[in-house]
């Protein structure tokens, strides 16, 4: 019951002796939410990463928020709860990054000539081999939001709650001997090969599933996207996602910065090491290159970032969410894929509700049971 995971255990790592209730693996945004949305019933966990909080995906996405483009989706409710749970948060947390923007879908041919003006007259910055265009949000359900300062400034409310980040890696689980009972109990977690005892254990370790692997067959892929920021000298309103030119999308920011991504890599099971992901220099030079024919504005754009990330999907592109089956006090979180910064909040709610309370009640877990995966 919530008494058992509250109460925070005697943790010993060989000689340090340190209460680790709730340990949460991976500060990935779905980590920090649900130690953000712990903390703010008064619960305290410890994190655990080799590189960081927020030092792969979730601090180099885009952070482009949609409220119903997931609708008649698995994750529709979920999208829906978590887009008006960012305003909230954003307030809260007083986040200058986030605010609300127009999207639209530009159809271009790649031939870089200026069209007409009838079919610019809705664009704002795409004016190069437009073919066509269309509103695809507007301010009442497109938002953006920096993922890392989003990440950075949840972990700093929990941190102030009194939990502990912990560096390291994490090697696996360690189980109780005695296991003749249907529900297996871990009792800690071996990082950098020293056992922290811990009273339940929640894996949030995005596309790197060896640990979870060790307690579930859900087997974690990656798909690697590249991104660029560029500055134009002026802040940009209108989020594009193109048709043609191999289809980038592009998320100015309210700084100054636009986000540009786009061309993914096949998925596959990662084996590079978070913190340390390959920026392919090719891949950043032709999302630069198709700025250029679709925008003469991008033209003079300075390059501010080349960064990549892996986006982490489960098998069947469903996140996956609750308790690890035939286990007492596992959880998992992990497999959200493009919508990660979005769907992080409404995710990290319901999990520290099932953490607590036993059954998450502000979000239907059902869709995303583990359980699909035993």
């Amino acid at each position: 019951g919530s008494r058992r995971v509250a109460t925070a255990a005697q943790g010993t790592t060989r000689g340090d002796d340190s209460a680790n209730g709730i340990l949460i693996l991976g500060g990935s945004v779905i980590g920090v939410s649900i130690a953000y949305h712990l903390a703010l019933r008064g619960v305290k966990s410890t994190l655990v990463d080799r590189a960081g909080i927020a030092s792969c995906a979730s601090g180099k996405a885009g952070g482009f928020l949609a409220k119903d483009w997931n609708d008649g989706s698995p994750v529709g409710m979920l999208a829906r709860k978590s887009f008006d749970m960012h305003e909230q948060v954003a307030k809260e947390l007083n986040l200058p990054s986030y605010r609300r923007l127009k999207c639209m879908g530009v159809a271009v041919d790649g031939t870089g000539s200026k069209p007409g003006g009838a079919k610019l007259k809705d664009l704002e910055w795409t004016d190069l081999g437009v073919q066509g265009a269309r509103l695809m949000g507007d301010e009442t359900t497109i938002a953006q939001v920096n993922p890392k300062e989003l990440v950075d400034a949840m972990w700093s409310f929990a941190e102030g709650k009194g939990s502990t980040f912990r560096k390291g890696i994490v090697e696996r689980l360690e189980y109780a001997g005695d296991d003749r009972s249907r529900a297996k109990r871990v009792t800690g977690v071996v990082i950098d090969g020293a056992i922290v005892l811990a009273e339940s254990v929640v894996m949030s370790m995005g596309p790197w599933g060896s640990v979870l692997q060790q307690a579930m067959d859900c087997t974690m892929l990656g798909v690697k996207f590249h991104s660029v920021l560029m500055r134009t000298g002026r802040v940009l309103n209108e989020a594009v996602f193109f048709s043609g030119l191999g289809d980038p999308e592009v998320y100015p920011r309210n700084d100054g910065h636009t986000y540009v991504t786009g061309f993914p890599d096949p998925p596959r099971v990662v084996s590079e090491v978070p913190g340390e992901v390959e920026v392919r220099e090719e891949m950043c030079t032709r999302l630069v290159d198709t700025m250029k024919k679709v925008s003469s504005e991008m033209d003079g754009a300075e390059i501010a970032l080349k960064q990549s990330c892996y986006l982490p999907f489960t098998k069947d592109s469903v996140p996956c969410m609750g308790i690890v089956p035939k286990h007492a006090n596992a959880y998992v979180a992990t497999g959200h894929g493009c919508w990660g910064i979005m769907n992080s909040l409404a995710s990290g709610l319901a999990m520290s509700e099932l953490i607590i309370d036993g059954e998450a009640t502000s979000v239907d877990l059902r869709p995303f049971d583990p359980e699909r995966f035993a």
